[in-house]
């Protein structure tokens, strides 16, 4: 069996150097996840606030946290002192929450908007009208303590690749139509450990990869 190390090297290899590996390392132990970190990864998801919150106290301070799960409101203040980039944004009441604790931090937190691509209908997200209203709002402009860098998005959990495709360009034309308006716009989150070439090819920049590098299996922290 392969180790984290070897599965690390093995899933950056087929990475671009553009592309941003996120490990997402939710329910192994911290044990794992400082295999990876000293295989040169810094780059941590989590999709329970209060299992990233136990691994950033436990863990090197120059590890940047993603938030990739959904986000329930009430538990925004746990992390806002040190989440790096918060990837499933899925309504206004979300981002003014998140403004507000980033505040009290007196930080500015990065957010992605998660657009719905899915034809899942257990899938968070919201449509793209729904992301062009947000954005072009003056509510939204008066969030000083957020900044949108992008859209992530998760496609049907499906071997049709044809779909899963149709998926993927969708939301990156959607994510260059705006980037073309608003340059800030950097990051498009599409992909994980069973989809993640097609991702790349198009047009991914970042990449949410947990089984190829930690195995199957789950583990309590």
């Amino acid at each position: 069996m392969t180790g984290i190390k070897e599965n690390l090297q093995k899933v950056k290899a087929t990475i671009p150097e553009n592309v941003t590996l996120v490990a997402v390392s939710k329910t192994k132990p911290i044990a794992d996840l400082k295999e990876a970190y000293n295989a040169g990864q810094r780059i941590f998801g989590e999709n329970k606030i209060q299992e990233m919150v136990t691994k950033f106290d436990a863990l090197p301070k120059d590890i940047k946290w993603h938030m990739i799960g959904h986000l329930q409101r009430n538990k925004v203040k746990y992390m806002a002192h040190f989440v790096d980039l918060i990837h499933g944004v899925d309504s206004f009441k979300t981002l003014k929450e998140i403004n507000k604790q980033a505040k009290k931090h007196d930080r500015v937190i990065n957010c992605l908007l998660q657009a719905r691509i899915a034809k899942e209908d257990t899938k968070f997200g919201l449509s793209f009208l729904d992301i062009d209203e947000i954005i072009s709002s003056e509510e939204f402009s008066e969030l000083q303590n957020i900044k949108i860098v992008g859209f992530m998005g998760m496609a049907t959990f499906t071997n049709n690749q044809k779909q899963l495709q149709e998926e993927f360009t969708s939301l990156a034309a959607f994510f260059k139509k705006n980037q073309e308006k608003d340059p800030k716009l950097t990051t498009l989150s599409m992909g994980m450990s069973g989809d993640y070439p097609l991702a790349i090819a198009n047009g991914s920049n970042m990449v949410r990869i947990g089984s190829a590098i930690f195995g199957v299996r789950n583990y309590i922290v």
